[in-house]
């Protein structure tokens, strides 16, 4: 696989580097730790909204730091989680008086750090909560929702718990709105290619030239199947078809979706399925407020993609289209 990159080992400090040279007006080193990231100016008298992961995937998780979102984010090396320290940091510098909402995906290394982390700064007086976010339905059962990894639908969870501390509701109200949208988000996704990681050199997985597999995690986790690609109609109903059999929509219902690449899938296809997915949920009466199409969560060159649903109410609405500052994520 060819990269246009300098060092491998650079690769995490040149990407964030650039990152901040290109939206200075956003993005911001921490003073204390090159690691993590924060707003350019920083907020205050509000709830902070931190997160942290590793990279590899941007947007996630970086990207989404901006006014109306995430106030600081600790990023670690690629496909691996930011350690203790630099997840202190970044609660820290999102701290603005008001308490800390960590928000992160549902995977070992993560949830621990973020565990040993806010019990470090609860011992300086910062106040935090912690919301996993498991919408992944092809990495768990219905029944074991709680064991579900993190993937797309994380982002729906930044942008709304980052709209309620803009507009200054209370640490249980952020949290409490926050866990409403982490409750009504349902992502699927499907691998068509795998991806290589800048100091490892080899692809992450293997699929044949003819092959796909249903539900592969972001890091090249098990799926639920693997099988031969299709047309992209019959796909997208499949996979429609396991979301919904596991969300339980109503013809009452309103939803956003989002039709996300892994990283290599052009927005040409994302279209096509954008389309397919729209037709599916027209037959069953189910309102689409609004579609996000492009590059959202990603895994380096990955080529696939998911889709990911958000059962909306007034509230989780309201939040959702509020005004934002971010390169990554336009309403």
């Amino acid at each position: 696989m060819k990269k246009i990159i300098n060092e491998p080992s650079n690769f995490v400090e040149e990407s964030i580097q650039g990152l901040i040279k290109s939206h200075p007006d956003v993005y911001a080193f921490a003073k204390d730790n090159k690691r993590v990231i924060t707003r350019a100016k920083k907020a205050s008298n509000k709830v902070g909204v931190v997160s942290g992961g590793g990279s590899g995937h941007l947007p996630v998780f970086t990207g989404y730091v901006g006014k109306g979102i995430l106030d600081a984010c600790a990023v670690g090396s690629v496909f691996a989680s930011p350690s203790v320290d630099q997840i202190a940091s970044a609660i820290r510098n999102g701290d603005n008086g008001n308490g800390v909402l960590c928000i992160l995906g549902n995977y070992g290394g993560d949830v621990m750090n973020f565990e040993m982390a806010c019990e470090i700064v609860a011992s300086e007086g910062i106040k935090t909560k912690t919301i996993i976010v498991a919408d992944d339905i092809a990495s768990a059962k219905n029944e074991e929702k709680l064991k579900r990894r993190g993937i797309a639908g994380m982002i729906f969870v930044f942008k709304i718990a980052g709209a309620a501390a803009e507009a200054n509701l209370s640490m249980d109200e952020v949290f409490k709105i926050a866990t409403d949208a982490n409750n009504n988000i349902r992502t699927l996704g499907v691998a068509v290619s795998p991806c290589t990681l800048p100091e490892a050199g080899k692809p992450t997985f293997e699929l044949s030239n003819d092959e796909i597999e249903i539900g592969m995690g972001i890091h090249g986790e098990p799926g639920i199947k693997r099988e031969k690609l299709r047309k992209a109609d019959l796909l997208v109903d499949d996979l429609c078809k396991i979301i919904l059999d596991d969300f339980k929509l109503s013809d009452k219902d309103k939803v956003t979706i989002m039709i996300n690449s892994l990283g290599a899938t052009p927005l040409e296809e994302l279209y096509i399925v954008s389309k397919r997915v729209h037709e599916n949920f027209s037959k069953l009466n189910i309102e689409i407020i609004k579609t996000y199409v492009g590059r959202y969560a990603t895994s380096m060159e990955m080529a696939g993609m998911s889709i990911t649903v958000l059962k909306l109410d007034d509230n989780l609405k309201k939040m959702l289209f509020s005004q934002n500052e971010c390169p990554f994520w336009i309403n």
